[in-house]
């Protein structure tokens, strides 16, 4: 009977153990070795906002593990030895196995700033910072968040919705440098300023010092910020140091190819660790994000089971909500019209900085392979062009004659996706060969209802039985000038 273990409680651990059981069956023995409660980090903001209570972050707990037939060991592991095939733990004692998935996520980094270890600065990546900052959480203190990117926005949001007094210093000359271009930025910025938050990008932190209850924050720009709490959203690092002489081939992340295997047999990295497949180029990329950290966890595990399965690759993506300014980008969005030079590609945009509007389009031929979209709710996620866009890039479909129909007409995406097929490629493709079922573990055991979409009763009501023989009504402008 094989012996899996699985290092890490994160998105890619859990969904590798769940994948295990369900193709291995029950005899196949599981241990999964954390140091934290299984939980998702993406959630953390909506806790710190008072939106949902702290069992709401868990993705299993003890009952659910056991249920599964999953040994649950707490600890961290300190060393590798893949000669041996063993794992050894902070408290001495060892584990073997016959395959491994290293999940181990990654880590806030804290910058050398003078008097950052004092009270009141906060790194917000575990659930333990959540819990610290919230109980410093009184009134409407006045924060101030170090680092303007995905991170410090995602936690920016839920203070705004607590009323906090908030700012925002960045390195960068703009917010949001890894997930936005500088149009999009701007938007951001002006969006942002109306709401009375303060921006000071191409700024550095020198020093944070205590002035009576207060904090002090010193920029390079001279300016001085008066904080109660300060938030340190700098960016993150893979939690590698445990691999050193391991063997393991790592460059900026752990390489693996596309069963998520690394330079080792039978040992495998999925998530923030892992520089897997790029869906739309191939090369190594580390792709941090909870839906990559899932894909991977789920082909790891498939293939750790005996079953093999190869991952198309993660597409980079980012979805964001900026106190209701909703922002977007996937795939090859950093093209810009100077970078369009082997007459192949080219850029789509249109930009009104009055609501704000901005859309980017990153064509190479007819083939769409990136996209930006900066805009309120309604001009974005709410008319779903997010989700057609992210189908045509992760489909990478040829789109012809609609490819100038787009080009033309950007904000009627709709017609494009619908008539090139994307929506009919999407729905026949699957991860790991068979459609994906919905995970076991359920809050309080309590399994939510089904969405009663009555809106959509008359529409599904009234479609015809022989609907799909009909003749379709012809689009207009495409095929019109032959």
């Amino acid at each position: 009977m094989a012996h899996h273990i699985i290092i890490g409680g994160g998105p890619a651990g859990v969904a590798a153990a769940e994948t295990i059981r369900a193709t291995a069956g029950p005899e196949a023995q599981i241990t999964l070795i954390s140091n934290e409660p299984a939980y998702s980090r993406m959630v953390l903001p909506y806790y710190l906002a008072n939106d949902i209570p702290e069992r709401h972050v868990l993705t299993g707990d003890a009952a659910y593990f056991e249920k599964h037939g999953i040994a649950s060991v707490s600890g961290q592991v300190e060393h590798l030895d893949a000669q041996a095939r063993t794992v050894t733990l902070g408290d001495g004692s060892s584990h073997a196995f016959d395959t491994l998935l290293i999940a181990t996520g990654s880590s806030a980094q804290r910058p050398p700033i003078s008097g950052i270890d004092q009270e009141g600065v906060y790194t917000f990546w575990t659930l333990e910072d959540a819990k610290q900052v919230m109980s410093k959480a009184q009134g409407t203190p006045r924060a101030v968040l170090v680092g303007a990117g995905f991170i410090g926005f995602i936690v920016l949001n839920a203070m705004a919705k607590l009323g906090w007094n908030l700012s925002v210093v960045e390195t960068e000359p703009q917010v949001l440098p890894r997930m936005l271009d500088a149009t999009g930025a701007e938007a951001v910025e002006g969006w942002l300023a109306d709401r009375d938050v303060a921006v000071h990008t191409g700024a550095q932190v020198r020093s944070i010092s205590r002035a009576g209850e207060a904090l002090s924050l010193s920029l390079s720009s001279g300016a001085s910020l008066s904080a109660d709490i300060v938030i340190l959203a700098t960016g993150i690092q893979p939690n590698l140091g445990f691999l050193n002489g391991s063997g393991i081939h790592i460059d900026g992340g752990i390489v693996v190819d596309d069963r998520m295997q690394t330079n080792i047999p039978g040992i495998y990295a999925a998530g923030d660790v892992a520089a897997g497949p790029e869906l739309l180029n191939g090369s190594a990329a580390v792709h941090a994000i909870q839906p990559t950290a899932v894909d991977h966890g789920r082909i790891a595990g498939a293939n750790m089971a005996g079953k093999e399965t190869h991952y198309p690759g993660s597409l980079l993506l980012n979805v964001l909500d900026v106190i209701n300014l909703h922002c977007a980008s996937f795939g090859q969005w950093r093209t810009d019209a100077t970078d369009a030079t082997d007459g192949n590609d080219s850029i789509t945009t249109i930009w009104n900085p009055t609501r704000p509007i901005y859309r980017k389009y990153v064509w190479h031929g007819d083939r769409m392979i990136g996209a930006l979209f900066v805009g309120p709710i309604d001009d974005v996620t709410m008319l779903n062009d997010v989700g057609m866009v992210k189908g045509l890039i992760q489909t990478k479909l040829a789109l012809g004659n609609w490819a100038d129909y787009v080009k033309e007409n950007p904000t009627d995406v709709r017609r494009a996706y619908v008539a090139t097929g994307a929506a009919q490629k999407l729905v026949g493709q699957t991860l790991l060969g068979a459609p994906a079922t919905a995970r076991a573990y359920r809050v309080d055991g309590k399994t939510p209802q089904a969405w009663q979409k009555d809106s959509h009763a008359p529409l599904i009501g009234s479609r015809p039985g022989t609907l799909d023989t009909l003749p379709r009504t012809p689009t207009p402008g495409i095929g019109k000038g032959e």
